[in-house]
């Protein structure tokens, strides 16, 4: 057996037997009485039948322009370029 063993079985358990020792003592504990008094349990503050900020409905996006008889000719597509292509220059080997 090694110090890692005995690490790994014993000392790493402590919290799970901690937590059943928690569950079982909040299973075995009785509820306490709430006092009687002579309120209602009633709300202590005026219902308010509007809300503080009212909500708006948001504002719609703008349209896209539109295209066709009624509208302006589709924007003509960028002009397209040629990309150069770079060689690697021979290098000769000396023997």
């Amino acid at each position: 057996m090694s110090a890692t063993f005995i690490f790994l079985m014993v000392i790493l358990k402590l919290p799970i037997f901690a937590l059943f020792y928690i569950v079982w003592w909040a299973v075995q504990a009785k509820p306490e009485p709430e006092p009687v008094t002579g309120e209602d349990g009633g709300t202590k503050r005026p219902i308010n039948p509007r809300p503080r900020h009212p909500r708006h409905p948001r504002p719609a996006l703008p349209r896209n322009p539109r295209r066709g008889p009624h509208g302006a000719q589709r924007v003509p597509a960028p002009a397209r370029t040629r990309t150069v292509v770079a060689r690697a220059r021979s290098v000769e080997r000396r023997s």
